[in-house]
């Protein structure tokens, strides 16, 4: 048998505590668990991917990239903030 330590914030790990403590179980269960999981599928037990964007922010930083749709440059500050308030 083997000792395994995870260094997390203390917020992080009461929140676990009271999660996995409504399921009935222990955060070391919980860590058991997971691991039973990976080592079964070979790998995560779960899709690990970047948080979706909404659509309308992914299609602006497509255009940005794109260089599509900008305004500007601008001469100053200002002159970008009323251009943002526009209609």
């Amino acid at each position: 048998m083997t000792t395994l330590q995870v260094t997390v914030d203390d917020a992080m790990k009461q929140n676990a505590d009271q999660l996995f403590g409504s399921l009935g179980l222990d955060t070391s269960t919980a860590i058991k668990i997971f691991l039973q999981a990976a080592i079964e599928h070979k790998g995560i037990p779960f899709p690990v991917r970047h948080r979706s964007l909404p659509s309308d922010l992914m299609e602006a930083v497509s255009d940005s990239r794109e260089r599509r749709n900008l305004c500007g440059p601008f001469d100053s500050a200002d002159e970008a903030v009323a251009s943002m308030l526009e209609d």
